[in-house]
């Protein structure tokens, strides 16, 4: 779910350096704060290395939350673990809210939240970043209903909205050092959202 990378700079050995370095930026000083000289002499080059390679600043972010950005579904998707069991995978990423631990990229993609309020072209890079995201669970929730795991009578969009709405509040409370609630009882919530997508039978059938 993020902002592919042109496959040369993929490949570039400079674009990753300067894409390390505008994250690290970015985490410090904030979008507004950072400056493209900085993060040019971060990465060990001048600027003209990245105004050959990025259009300017937001598009080094964009490529920084694409490349720095960990994601409960990128992880659980490597595993192999689900087989499209779309409701399994679902449970699982909702019981991992309250046990993760913060990482690097979740900072930077609050900046991205925040610098998006005043720029319209970071907030336009972070609607292609969700929009992507968004893709890949809606595919998994359309194979649910396909295969009779996802009651077939539910909005994809509006299922995927609400996925993305949890996680993004999570986030908020985490930047703010709010307490998550007891393991035990989270998943028992995340079990009854689960169940409630799961296509249930008339007993009188």
């Amino acid at each position: 779910m993020a902002i592919a990378a042109p496959p040369e700079q993929t490949a570039d050995p400079t674009s990753e350096r300067l894409v390390q370095a505008a994250a690290e930026v970015f985490a410090e000083k904030g979008y507004e704060g950072a400056g493209v000289a900085e993060i040019a002499r971060r990465a060990g080059f001048t600027t003209g290395a990245i105004y050959s390679r990025f259009s300017g600043k937001a598009d080094l972010l964009a490529e920084a939350i694409s490349c720095c950005t960990q994601d409960e579904f990128d992880r659980l998707f490597a595993e192999h673990a689900f087989e499209g069991r779309a409701t399994d995978l679902l449970a699982a990423v909702g019981s991992h809210l309250v046990t993760r631990e913060p990482q690097p990229g979740q900072a930077l993609l609050l900046e991205a939240f925040a610098a998006a309020r005043r720029d319209p072209e970071v907030a336009r890079l972070l609607r292609e970043h969700l929009a992507s995201r968004a893709a890949r669970l809606a595919e998994l929730v359309d194979d649910g209903k396909a295969t009779g795991l996802v009651d077939g009578s539910l909005d994809t969009a509006s299922v995927v909205h609400f996925a993305h709405a949890v996680g993004l509040g999570f986030l908020l409370f985490q930047a703010v050092g709010a307490d998550n609630p007891d393991v035990g009882a989270w998943d028992t919530v995340v079990r009854r959202v689960v169940e409630s997508v799961v296509p249930h039978t008339d007993p009188s059938e």
